[in-house]
């Protein structure tokens, strides 16, 4: 994968991740939360990708509805293997289902 922003293909959003020093706890497998970071960065491109870019839907949302904002309303997580340092995670993000305001990502 070359683009910075993952890639596309048959419904789903790729990207590669690299596991830092930063990502990690004490013993050099990944911090449950940092998962997260990787999520959100792989969800952003993901939307980027399709043309929702977040800087411009901030910009336009300041305009007409001051105040909005996007917000996380569920989470299933489950860890089934650690990510060590220096691992290259592969992170698929696809649509399960949108609506309206709403998106499902897995």
């Amino acid at each position: 994968m070359n683009s910075l922003d993952g890639e596309i293909g048959d419904g789903k959003h790729r990207q590669q991740v690299r596991v830092y020093y930063e990502d990690t706890d004490f013993s050099g497998i990944v911090y449950h939360a940092s998962y997260l970071r990787f999520m959100e960065r792989e969800r952003t491109n993901y939307l980027r990708l399709i043309g929702a870019d977040h800087r411009a839907l901030f910009e336009q949302a300041e305009k007409e509805a001051p105040g909005f904002a996007f917000v996380v309303r569920h989470m299933d997580i489950h860890f089934h293997k650690p990510a060590h340092m220096d691992d290259v995670l592969d992170i698929v993000t696809a649509p399960e289902e949108v609506k309206g305001a709403s998106v499902m990502l897995y």
